[in-house]
Order: structure tokens, then C-alpha cells, then sequence
């Protein structure tokens, strides 16, 4: 299988779920219908359970450092955040029935079990996961397309986990430069990480966005970001509330995003085909009755619009040449005058 990427409808979107279902498969559910309707390419859940993400301790290791959406230890945090394993099934039956793209993002390698008895068509590797390489080595197996995540590693890492996926004759590798902070603050960013990525590993890259500015994924398109992934929420009390875009909002952020491309050109200067503007330039007029033979001079031309005459640009190179045929007042001067 192959994740496809119409060039025509850049970017590809990926509207992430993540913890914004709020617990609620009916809320979930309300997320993929809002992805569909409002032009996503592909939904995103998150499949894992706090068993195999961490351990429930309370020692110090364990400990957020600030308290995150109301958790203390990991532990808490994970078990509030999941979809739980009993709703993606119905997830990815919903997303098929109404016509959307679903895959998701597996922790370790049961959750890959569990998603190819799915027939999830995507693997999406997190940030913070991509030095766990038993579930590298899992994902590869499948031979579906990967979408990795790179937000906390240096371009060493990234080729080292790029390097394992091949090794291990994985499905086609796509990056994503992140920042992974929630939210990311502008000057996180270097947005010239995407052309380093794409030069680097020659694939395609994306960004995934944790910011709270719409132009940050604007700007990203424009560097060459193939693939934006957004959280989503329904409302403002969703966990990730503050970097999501919400209902209100998710439709006319996503055509701008797929609007952007028109912008992109070749990287010689560029017109548009219908440069309907050049009418209004300026060409040479003559303002005077003229018969064969007599001279053009500041007296019998000038350069007015509109632009249907000889361009303006030449009105001194034309200054003091014959006629060889007549010419009647107020048209434009063209060379087959000369």
C-alpha cells in the first residue's frame, strides 16, 4: 500500500484526535465527522494503554514536573488521555462508513498486533518514540507506509531511526518536523528544518503543529511541507484545547492551507498566464494625422494607455524615424509602420 499524496491538493491533512474525545466514543465520533466535513485527507487516533507506556508508581521518577491537564504522575495522565482499545474498531468503522481515512499512532509492539487486526493502513511514529526500536522493528514488519514524527531528535537520531526502518525493510518512510511543546511558542520554530529534512533523507517531509498561530503551518507549506498534521477539538474544554483546531475554525483553515500551493511557483520569476493587468501599461499613441515618410517626434506621439502600441519603454528609440504608411489619429504605433 502506498499513502497517497495528490500534488494537486497539497497538503495532505491529518486532523490528530489525540485525548479530545474527552472520554467519550459519541465525542469521538463527533471529531471524525467534523475532520470529514471539513476537508481533512485522514483521522488520527492514538493507541496505547498506561500498562505499556509507563509503570503505576508514584516514586519521583514518575513525576510530572508541572502538573499536566490535571495529572500528576504518568500513570494518571495516560490513563485519562487514552482511547481506549474498545473503541477503535467502531472508530475505524465510522471513519470507513462516512468516508475519511483513519489510522493511528501505536505505543508498543501489542498495540501493532491489535491495529493490523484493523487493517491499519498508516503507522504514524511519535516524537518521543522514535529510539524505541523493537517497535521500529514491529511497525517495519507490517511493509505499511510510516509517517515519523522527529520533534525531540537531532538529524543523527533521525537518520539512525531511518536507517533501522530501512534495515528492517519497512513500507515508505514520510518525516514530520515538530516542535514538541504544547503549545509551541514561535520561536521554538525553524521552519528551514523542513528543506534540511528534505535535502538530508530525500522524502517526504510535513509538519506537525503545536502552535496557537494559523500562519505557522502557512509558512511550513510555502518551506515545503507536504503533509500538515493538526490536533482537533469540538470545543474549548478539550484537553488540548489550546493548540486544536476547533469546530468553528477547522473547515476555512483547511482551505486556506490547500490554497497555499497556488503561491508556489518554479524558482525563475514568474507571471500569471492571464495577466490581465498589463492592459492598463502604457504604449505609444500617435496623436497627430501622419502621411508616409514624416518623422515621429514629441509633437505627433505619446505614450498613454492603454497597452496597445509599441511598449512605452521605446518611445526614444522611435523618436525621429519615417513612416511607411499612414496613420490616423489616436491609434496605436506599431512596427509594421516602420
Amino acid at each position: 500500500m502506498k499513502l497517497k499524496i495528490n500534488k494537486k491538493k497539497i497538503p495532505f491533512f491529518i486532523a490528530e484526535i489525540s485525548a479530545n474525545h474527552k472520554g467519550s466514543i459519541t465525542h469521538a465520533k463527533k471529531l471524525i465527522k467534523l475532520a470529514k466535513v471539513s476537508g481533512a485527507d485522514a483521522v488520527k487516533l492514538q493507541t496505547y494503554s498506561p500498562s505499556n507506556m509507563t509503570l503505576k508508581s508514584k516514586k519521583k521518577f514518575f513525576k510530572i514536573d508541572k502538573k499536566k491537564w490535571g495529572s500528576n504522575y504518568l500513570w494518571e495522565l495516560y490513563e485519562r488521555a487514552k482511547t481506549p482499545l474498545s473503541w477503535h474498531k467502531p472508530l475505524f468503522d465510522y471513519s470507513k462508513k462516512i468516508g475519511i481515512l483513519c489510522f493511528s499512532t501505536p505505543f508498543d509492539e501489542e498495540n501493532v498486533d491489535q491495529l493490523e487486526r484493523l487493517k491499519c493502513p498508516i503507522y504514524k511514529i511519535a516524537s518521543f518514540e522514535n529510539n524505541h526500536f523493537s517497535l521500529l522493528k514491529k511497525i517495519a514488519k507490517t511493509k505499511k507506509p510510516i509517517i515519523m514524527s522527529t520533534g525531540i531528535a537531532t538529524l543523527k537520531e533521525i537518520e539512525k531511526s531511518v536507517k533501522f526502518l530501512k534495515k528492517n525493510r519497512s513500507g515508505k518512510i514520510h518525516l514530520l518536523y515538530c516542535v514538541s511543546n504544547y503549545p509551541s511558542k514561535i520561536e521554538d520554530f525553524n521552519l528551514k528544518n523542513i528543506s534540511i529534512l528534505k535535502k538530508k533523507f530525500k522524502k517526504i517531509v510535513g509538519f506537525s503543529d503545536h502552535s496557537v498561530d494559523d500562519f505557522v503551518s502557512f509558512i511550513a507549506i510555502n518551506e515545503g511541507a507536504e503533509i500538515i498534521e493538526k490536533h482537533i477539538a469540538l470545543d474549548k474544554n478539550s484537553i488540548d484545547a489550546e493548540f486544536s483546531k476547533k469546530t468553528n475554525e477547522l473547515k476555512s483553515y483547511i482551505s486556506t492551507l490547500k490554497r497555499i500551493r497556488f503561491l508556489k511557483k518554479k524558482n525563475n520569476y514568474v507571471l500569471p498566464k492571464l495577466n490581465s493587468g498589463k492592459k492598463f501599461q502604457r504604449s505609444i499613441f500617435v496623436t497627430e494625422n501622419l502621411n508616409v515618410g514624416e518623422k515621429l517626434s514629441h509633437k505627433n506621439i505619446k505614450a498613454i494607455r492603454p497597452n496597445n502600441g509599441i511598449d512605452a519603454s521605446e518611445y526614444y528609440s522611435v523618436i525621429g524615424k519615417k513612416i511607411k504608411k499612414k496613420i490616423s489619429k489616436n491609434s496605436p504605433l506599431l512596427k509594421k509602420y516602420f
